[in-house]
């Protein structure tokens, strides 16, 4: 196995393909990907849901490219998109995927907003990990994610450092059964060659991101 397979393998294991629907809100995961915030003015544009809650502060792989937070990075480029302000709200505190969750649904509560339902935009490889924590955490809330459809291979043209996708996805891999075992997260089933495909890579030094 060449570490792009164990990398594609990884990759595979984090697409979920639920089917798009219409929801009551739209939340858009922050991340190092200015995409989140464009596949989530894409999906308002298309009528998925009236209202996107754009959520994140900084983290080391963020505070160099948005240094004024992820939230309101990734708002100014969907209103850049033509989403209108009205229909953006900014939670700028959260620092991990529970907290995304978790202050979104505080978020609403002090608005009196009582959403059943929401589109979670993340980057393509959190989707699992970004829908075992929701449930989680906000378990009445009705999930269905979404991310743009790229390949491997297109996504890191997109980005343009093969080194930081794949210490991410080696990093959202182990979050999958770590933050499970941590009470974070529902736990998801992994197949041996999945866990095999982490190992190796790990073995070849992509461990930047792992816990």
């Amino acid at each position: 196995m060449s570490v792009m397979d164990d990398a594609q393998i990884l990759w595979d294991y984090h697409q979920l393909h639920h089917e798009p629907r219409d929801t009551d809100i739209g939340i858009g995961l922050g991340s190092h990907d200015i995409g989140v915030a464009e596949h989530a003015a894409e999906l308002w544009h298309e009528g998925r849901y009236p209202l996107i809650v754009f959520t994140g502060a900084n983290a080391p792989t963020t505070v160099d490219v948005f240094p004024r937070g992820e939230a309101i990075h990734f708002a100014e480029r969907a209103q850049e998109l033509g989403v209108p302000a009205d229909a953006i709200l900014t939670e700028t505190a959260a620092t991990n995927t529970a907290e995304n969750f978790t202050l979104t649904h505080e978020l609403m509560v002090g608005l009196g907003l009582r959403p059943s339902s929401a589109t979670v935009i993340s980057r393509p490889y959190q989707q699992r990990r970004a829908f075992a924590t929701g449930r989680k955490v906000w378990p009445e809330l009705d999930l269905v994610c979404s991310t743009r459809m790229q390949s491997l291979d297109d996504y890191i043209g997109t980005i343009g450092d093969v080194d930081r996708v794949l210490n991410m996805l080696v990093g959202d891999t182990q979050r999958i059964w770590v933050y499970a075992e941590r009470g974070h997260a529902l736990p998801q089933e992994m197949e041996g060659n999945v866990r095999e495909a982490y190992l190796r890579l790990v073995k070849n030094g992509y461990v930047e991101r792992i816990i």
